[in-house]
């Protein structure tokens, strides 16, 4: 213990000694100090005096006057203040000699270089720094500052008169116009460098603005695929990981009890027996009513009109004419159900006296009239229109009025041309047979038979040339004289067959006998009477059979066949199937159609029984014709149709037509054209064009063409029979303003 005493009591001493020998020493220390540091301030001084002011030899004597003064003041004002702590003197002991010599260095460069201290300086006067923050600068707009800097003096927008004119100018001859932009924080003018530029170009392409940055570069792979020998952590799992929680026992049996107990009760379901009311189109729009398929929400109610405003427009209001109209009608019947009132303010209108009621019929509308949806298919009408072509790309069709036949004084109800296409018969109410020269539309010969003519028909058979003409009763057979002389010896032959003895069952009344003196002067050869009176002839395609039509409702005897070379009639009907319209033979196979009201019965005439029925879907037909091919048939009918089948295809019209506002009374087919036409009452002839195809797979092509008008209508008759010509595209039309028209 002494011991120890003792040399702490040396240590003192020796420190003590050493404290009064470092005194000195430190005092001479900070005398050298200070004199280098006014030495530096003067050296800095005279570099900042010969920079900025190069004077004359006057003015560097009162600098050196001044520094002379500066130094006095510097010095006495280092030795005086005594305020440095010995510590810090200490700590900058040593960087003394180092400024000692960098001093001389220095004053070694400016005597030989003039630098500018400028260079390098920072001070905080340059930085015009706008402190007002991240603030909208429209708010200093009417304000001659724009912010404040960093010692919160006032920051001036700059001068700025530049009008349209000058920025044109700038922008014309300022190279770096393009890349200066306008700063509002300060409201200067920034030229940007070529490294921002590049950095903007890069933002605006959508690349990172680093150029170094390698978007692309390889992932690292902190977790690889390949299963390690040695885990990450191999701790094993804590052994409460396995033994129930005893805190969460404890709380699940304090709980049961608790319901055991009765502490605790489930929650309370709300009865809905007590009476409620419903309000029932209160969740007509939910998920529920949705999933209805048929629901239908509620109709709106109609916003009121300007005729419900209490000021509405003058011409909404009543008159006293319609009030009184409005009064008479019956409540239903009123366009609205109120009197349209003015009144010069709203606080003068009175409550309205039918609002109770009008709420109470909107309710039962609501709740008893029945809503219904009806499926509607969006169809684009465009795509329901048949894709046809063009009526040009179908020619040759007739299509203007070229010759008109005048002569008959009555109803032309029946025309026939000749297989030559030179000859045109035509039978009219006025009691006469007209032939008449195609080319020229001259009458030839005028034949006077007595009575009105029901029907024409010419002979198809081309080597020979008969016409049969129905008037009344009576079925005559004439010979055209102004054939060829081969063509009339033909026909003579063909007149003077045997005469049959026996007729055969059910042509009883059906008589044949030859003209005779003025008849057959003007060619009459042969004369068939009818019990009844004909309508209607037609012949067959080889010329030697003849059909008759009688309509009669009460007897079977409709229809006779007469074979002209053999002189005798058959009826080929036993009961009677209706009222027979028009007959016609089918022109290459042995069928006979025969029309009545409602239906087309096709017979074969070889097995003797009927093959098909065609149902016409019109009320009464008028008319029927057959394809040159044989396997379709057209007919009209009074009730405005036109019907076409395809026998090959259903015994239901393949296409109905409906272009004729009246009564269809006569149809035809043109021999070799692809051309059907239809005569009606509305004093029109409509040409279509009809292609019947080889191919049983594609159906016929329909398309109308052309409406010829040209005859006048009389007595509500218009064209009362249409025909084509044999070999041309021309059609005939005969009506009952007593003329016939040619059109091509």
């Amino acid at each position: 213990m002494w011991s120890m005493m003792e040399d702490g009591r040396r240590g003192n001493m020796r420190t003590n000694e050493l404290t009064e020998k470092e005194e000195p020493e430190k005092s001479s220390r900070k005398a050298v100090k200070k004199r280098s540091k006014a030495a530096e301030e003067e050296q800095r001084e005279e570099i900042f005096s010969f920079n900025k002011k190069p004077a004359d030899d006057e003015e560097d004597d009162d600098d050196d006057a001044d520094l002379s003064d500066s130094e006095d003041s510097v010095y006495s004002g280092l030795e005086d203040s005594g305020s440095d702590s010995e510590d810090d003197d200490e700590e900058e002991e040593d960087e003394v000699p180092e400024q000692v010599e960098k001093n001389e260095e220095e004053e070694g460069v400016t005597a030989g270089k003039k630098e500018d201290e400028y260079e390098h300086d920072s001070s905080d006067e340059e930085d015009i720094r706008n402190t007002v923050g991240n603030i909208p600068m429209e708010w200093y707009k009417d304000f001659p500052h724009i912010g404040y800097d960093l010692d919160g003096k006032k920051i001036y927008k700059p001068i700025r008169n530049k009008d349209e004119l000058d920025d044109f100018l700038d922008k014309m001859e300022n190279p770096d116009y393009w890349r200066t932009v306008h700063d509002k924080q300060t409201g200067s003018d920034i030229v940007l460098s070529d490294e921002q530029v590049e950095l903007v170009n890069r933002l605006q392409r959508g690349q990172f603005g680093d150029v170094n940055f390698n978007e692309y570069q390889p992932q690292v792979e902190f977790f690889s695929s390949d299963v390690m020998i040695h885990p990450v952590t191999n701790r094993p799992a804590h052994k409460r990981s396995f033994i129930p929680s005893l805190v969460e026992k404890e709380k699940v049996s304090k709980l049961v009890h608790a319901i055991k107990m009765g502490w605790i009760k489930p929650r309370r379901v709300e009865d809905d027996t007590r009476g409620r009311y419903y309000d029932l189109w209160a969740s007509e729009d939910s998920s529920i009513l949705a999933r209805h398929r048929m629901h239908l929400p509620a109709p709106k109610v109609p916003l009121p009109g300007h005729q419900e405003s209490y000021n509405p427009p003058p011409e909404y209001l009543f008159t006293d004419e319609e009030r009184a109209l409005w009064d008479q009608q019956d409540p239903s019947d009123r366009k609205i159900p109120f009197v349209p009132r003015k009144f010069p303010s709203l606080r003068q209108v009175p409550a309205f006296p039918r609002f109770i009621h009008e709420r109470f019929e909107r309710c039962l509308d609501l709740y008893l009239c029945p809503r219904q949806r009806k499926m509607r298919v969006n169809v684009n009408p465009e795509d329901l229109i048949p894709k046809l072509p063009k009526p040009k790309d179908l020619q040759p069709f007739p299509t203007t009025q070229a010759l008109v036949y005048r002569g008959h004084t009555g109803l032309v109800r029946s025309i026939s041309v000749s297989p030559s296409g030179q000859w045109l018969a035509s039978g009219s109410d006025d009691g006469s047979l007209r032939f008449w020269e195609v080319c020229s539309s001259r009458c030839v010969k005028t034949v006077q038979v007595g009575g009105a003519v029901k029907s024409v028909s010419w002979n198809p058979n081309p080597s020979v040339s008969l016409l049969a003409v129905a008037l009344d009763t009576v079925v005559l057979i004439l010979s055209h004289s102004q054939a060829d002389r081969q063509v009339i010896l033909a026909s003579e032959r063909l007149l003077s067959g045997p005469v049959e003895a026996e007729p055969t069952d059910g042509a009883e009344s059906v008589s044949w006998s030859e003209g005779e003196g003025e008849e057959l002067e003007q060619g009459i050869r042969l004369k068939i009477t009818h019990p009844k009176a004909v309508h209607q002839v037609a012949w067959h395609a080889k010329g030697d059979y003849l059909a008759s039509v009688m309509p009669d409702h009460s007897s079977h005897l409709q229809v006779f066949i007469h074979q002209v070379s053999r002189r005798r009639s058959q009826n080929p009907f036993r009961k009677n199937k209706g009222l027979v319209q028009c007959v016609s033979f089918h022109p290459i196979r042995p069928y006979f159609f025969v029309a009545t009201q409602r239906s087309v019965r096709v017979y074969n005439l070889v097995k003797q029984e009927m093959t098909k029925k065609l149902q016409v879907n019109s009320k009464w037909i008028s008319s029927m014709a057959v394809h040159p091919g044989g396997d379709h048939v057209i007919c009209g009918s009074y009730d405005c149709r036109l019907s076409w089948f395809d026998l090959d295809l259903s015994t239901k019209p393949y296409r109905m037509l409906r272009h004729h506002k009246k009564a269809v009374r006569g149809v035809a087919y043109h021999r070799l054209y692809p051309l059907f036409a239809s005569a009606s009452d509305d004093g029109s002839v409509i040409v279509c064009h009809g292609t019947v195809y080889n191919d049983l797979l594609q159906n016929p092509l329909i398309v109308p063409v052309k409406v010829l008008r040209g005859h006048v209508i009389t007595h509500d008759l218009g064209v009362l029979d249409v025909t084509f010509h044999p070999s041309q595209p021309w059609i005939f039309s005969s009506g009952a303003d007593a003329t016939i028209r040619l059109f091509t």
